[in-house]
């Protein structure tokens, strides 16, 4: 509970000097664990809909939101920390103004947010959420916005996340996979994703070659999934190698290997036991 004092000039002041300091101490711990330096950065609402990519947007009315589903600003995100505590005393008085009115039990209006996935981003009403999180309120009342994306916001937490879902986003227009073959290729490191893509695009290129006819890209992305991805991630699974990658990833490594082995797009059991062994040799090499 914020503390009380019986005078809600000097409480509101108070819980803005408490946490500013605490915004302070959380950089300096953040700097002191040498940590990302986006921890404590709000999520900036236009990087993450350009991540994710915008598909459309709908009105929910008035609804009663968890204040720490808040994470992210339209546009104030140099004026607080990703727990909405303030970063400078510039806003202090605005600051202070409200949470005097607040405990005084005046009504305040909603605020507005953009609703993503499970995540909120203030469009107007940011004093009032620094303070709803100072006070440990749970729950603001919020006019939600709801934004349809192209692909799931899940599982971002912070700023660095958004350039894997850029890069995951890039992947799925060029190469548009659905449904479980959408979920079942996926890689840690984002870069991973373009060179995905050139192999996707290269193998509908000699298919095409093949039948001597156009395919489009749809197309392209089904019979790839189903004719050369999943056929490689058994055999790779039943060799027992790559453990710790994903498939895409596992797959991503053994095309690598294979075209430096033998120069060829094919696949047999002797390949694969070849790169069996250069995998289990990579592994086991002891470090320089």
């Amino acid at each position: 509970m914020a503390r009380d004092t019986g005078f809600p000039a000097a409480d509101a002041e108070n819980d803005f000097t408490r946490q500013r300091r605490r915004a302070d101490v959380a950089r300096l711990v953040g700097w002191l664990r040498r940590q990302p330096d986006d921890v404590n950065t709000i999520l900036p609402f236009d990087e993450v809909v350009a991540a994710l990519g915008k598909i459309g947007e709908r009105q929910l009315g008035v609804q009663v939101i968890r204040v720490d589903s808040i994470v992210g600003s339209v546009d104030r995100t140099r004026d607080f920390d990703r727990f909405f505590r303030p970063t400078s005393a510039r806003i202090r008085e605005r600051w202070q103004r409200l949470a005097a009115a607040q405990r005084r039990g005046e009504s305040m209006p909603p605020i507005q947010v953009y609703r993503i996935g499970s995540m909120h981003f203030v469009l107007d009403g940011h004093h009032r959420v620094s303070i709803a999180f100072a006070m440990h309120r749970t729950t603001i009342d919020a006019l939600v916005t709801e934004i349809i994306t192209r692909i799931s916001p899940e599982g971002i937490t912070r700023r660095g996340d958004l350039l894997i879902k850029d890069h995951r986003r890039i992947f799925l227009s060029r190469v548009p996979l659905v449904g479980k073959a959408r979920e079942a290729v996926t890689v840690t490191d984002p870069f991973e994703y373009a060179e995905l893509s050139e192999c996707v695009e290269a193998w509908g290129f000699r298919l095409m070659q093949e039948k001597c006819e156009f395919v489009d890209r749809a197309t392209v992305a089904r019979r790839w999934f189903g004719e050369e991805f999943l056929p490689v991630v058994r055999m790779v699974r039943a060799a027992d190698i790559l453990e710790g990658r994903t498939d895409a990833e596992a797959y991503l490594w053994m095309i690598r290997e294979r075209y430096r082995l033998v120069r060829e797009h094919v696949w047999n059991d002797e390949i694969v036991s070849e790169l069996r062994e250069r995998a289990v040799g990579r592994t086991t090499r002891p470090p320089r």
